[in-house]
């Protein structure tokens, strides 16, 4: 089975949730499902950040949408985009 390279920009719910925290809680609830590549901050707004995060998961049927909704699940998570998408 291959794998996949998938970014996604996480935007926060909030300007103040600490994205340091956002971070772990991303790690633990991605860890079975991905290995976390990279973080990036980027700044947007008026004190807003967002998250750019670059992972790698199994090429599999239904692993994009099931990585996506674990990602909504987390509180501090208030929109996702996708990015890009490749293979290894």
């Amino acid at each position: 089975m291959g794998k996949i390279v998938i970014a996604y920009k996480i935007l926060p719910s909030e300007s103040t949730v600490d994205l340091e925290v956002l971070k772990e809680k991303l790690k633990a609830k991605l860890a079975h499902v991905a290995a976390i590549q990279r973080f990036a901050e980027e700044p947007i707004a008026f004190g807003l950040s967002a998250l750019k995060v670059n992972m790698v998961l199994p090429e599999k049927d239904g692993i994009v949408d099931e990585t996506e909704k674990l990602i909504m699940d987390i509180e501090e998570v208030g929109q996702i985009h996708t990015l890009g998408v490749t293979r290894l």
